[in-house]
């Protein structure tokens, strides 16, 4: 009698010790609603390999044992490589920020070039690196805004893209924000360091927020107090953040 009632109390045992599905909250009933979609990223950010060739990156990216990643990797040929799917988190900004958003990896896309950082862009991948920009454009309904560096998001750790890359040329096709020089001058009294941190930047380390800010828009490498033209620039790139058409419909259903 004893070993028939253990017989059928062992299915409540073994549902017991059973793992939780992934994604359900412990205590609560599964009520499933047809509802819903895949969470949208809302940011794409750019990456620079150091690489020579795109073998290297390739094994880099892949080895479980380094944990980087990325979704996408082109290749300087426009060979664009798909590492991770788009609706999972890859690990390619690490501690990050951005206007307040303090893991960049769960809200973005990033994408690698392979590049040393010390040459230009080759104009194969540039021309890819468009290409797909506007595929995730197009699906996810990425804001101008929203296509950004991994040194603007980690500025104190890295600066990559390096000063090479053609942000001018991203814009004009409506991936990020530009602003030509020399800009309208800024306000009396204007704080360089409230002006960046509202367009995105975290600014504990005010050298290194400003280093990204030159390097993005200015294509230089130098540190120092932003000067009258410069602060003349965030001004102008904070007015066409907020004047920034929306971006296209997504082919996600809402």
């Amino acid at each position: 009698m004893l070993l028939r009632g253990f017989v059928l109390l062992l299915p409540l045992l073994v549902v017991a010790c059973a793992p939780l599905p992934a994604g359900r909250g412990s205590g609560a009933l599964w009520q499933p609603s047809p509802n819903f979609d895949p969470r949208r990223p809302n940011y794409v950010i750019l990456h620079q390999t150091t690489n020579d060739n795109v073998a290297k990156a390739l094994a880099t990216l892949t080895d479980s044992a380094r944990k980087v990643s990325a979704h996408y990797l082109i290749g300087r040929d426009g060979t664009v490589l798909q590492l991770v799917d788009e609706a999972a988190r890859a690990w390619h900004a690490g501690e990050s920020w951005w206007g307040g958003s303090t893991d960049l990896n769960s809200a973005s896309i990033g994408i690698e070039l392979d590049n040393t950082g010390d040459e230009p862009f080759a104009e194969p991948q540039i021309v890819a690196l468009l290409a797909l920009l506007d595929d995730l454009r197009t699906r996810y309904r990425i804001p101008p805004a929203n296509y950004l560096a991994h040194g603007d998001v980690a500025p104190a750790r890295k600066v990559d893209p390096s000063r090479l890359f053609p942000w001018r040329r991203l814009a004009a096709q409506g991936f990020g924000l530009w602003c030509e020089t020399p800009a309208a001058a800024a306000p009396a009294g204007v704080d360089a360091m409230l002006g960046l941190r509202a367009l995105g930047y975290d600014v504990t380390s005010p050298a290194a927020a400003r280093a990204a800010f030159r390097r993005h828009f200015l294509a230089q490498d130098a540190d120092g107090e932003l000067i009258p033209s410069e602060q003349a620039l965030l001004h102008c790139l904070l007015n066409t953040r907020r004047e920034a058409p929306a971006a296209p419909p997504s082919s996600l259903a809402e």
